[in-house]
């Protein structure tokens, strides 16, 4: 057991929170003492903007990050698809923990379905993915914006400002909104037509590289979901696209190695490239480069 106490950094979110205390279970198993420091990032001060119209993808992860280089904490908890691609020199993600669900839901108040919705019907999202997944289902319905937290967004549902809602399920499980508190119905959306976002539903722990902390969080790492993860991420760091262009990317274990699914979307919903693909597990890296270029080649086509 290490002599110094690690310090946990994290947003103030109750989503944020929940997560560091999964994390923090873990490391409390291992004997590993520990602290918590909050941070309230730019992401969580500015409301008024769509998510894709920060400045920069990464609005959750920077201030975090800068506080991690100037010594203030130790480790910090994310949620992996939050953090760029590019990072900075001498900070790794040292800890993937096993995935929870990579779904989207779609939340109403009577539990109808995507199909079943009337023409019309008001969906909130800050996604521009969802955004676009929905309109290519259903091009009558209307999409705006909708910021907050899970618990803000679920009462802006429920007092009508709202016919429908996107979330995604891992962030509703680690929240415990499943436990009846509200009165709600869902529609858990299929991953092989609703694409997730690169590493939705995995919690990454970031550490300064060659310390103490960063060798004590490394033994929660799973290596499975870190395989997919990098798949993942890999696209991504090809396409350069952050989250200002419809892009959904999911890797999953079967038996013949690694299943990939990717596209890219129109802000419509129309499908510019679509890719599904299965490789060796050895592979699944140089693979994952290869299908980046692919879908890179076709979005760079379209005028």
């Amino acid at each position: 057991m290490q002599d110094k106490t690690v310090v946990i950094g994290t947003r103030g979110s109750a989503l944020a929170l929940a997560q560091t205390e999964v994390v923090e279970s873990l490391l409390s198993k291992m004997g590993v003492a520990f602290s918590r420091k909050i941070v309230r990032t730019s992401g969580d001060k500015i409301q008024d903007k769509p998510l894709f119209e920060l400045k920069g993808f990464g609005a959750f992860v920077r201030e975090l990050d800068e506080v991690m280089l100037r010594g203030e904490i130790d480790l910090a908890v994310h949620s992996m698809k939050d953090i760029p691609t590019e990072r900075p020199r001498g900070l790794g993600i040292v800890a993937i923990l096993p995935r929870d669900s990579p779904c989207d839901l779609l939340i109403t108040r009577d539990g109808s379905r995507l199909s079943e919705l009337p023409e019309g019907s008001v969906i909130g999202t800050s996604s521009m993915r969802r955004r676009s997944q929905v309109l290519r289902e259903r091009n009558d319905l209307v999409i705006e914006d909708i910021r907050g937290n899970i618990d803000t967004r679920l009462k802006k549902l429920l007092r009508g400002d709202y016919d429908g809602i996107l979330l995604a399920e891992a962030g509703l499980q680690r929240m415990g909104w499943f436990d009846g508190r509200f009165e709600i119905g869902f529609e858990r959306l299929d991953p092989d037509r609703f694409v997730p976002s690169a590493n939705q539903g995995i919690i990454a722990v970031v550490a300064r590289e060659r310390t103490d902390a960063f060798e004590l969080a490394s033994r929660i790492d799973d290596p499975p979901t870190r395989l997919v993860a990098m798949v993942e991420r890999r696209i991504i760091e090809i396409l350069g696209a952050g989250c200002r262009v419809p892009v959904g990317v999911f890797a999953r274990m079967v038996d013949s190695g690694v299943e990939i699914i990717s596209e890219i979307l129109s802000e419509d919903g129309g499908v510019i490239s679509r890719i599904r693909r299965s490789v060796p597990e050895r592979d699944a890296i140089s693979e994952a480069g290869a299908i980046g270029e692919e879908l890179k080649a076709a979005w760079g086509g379209v005028s």
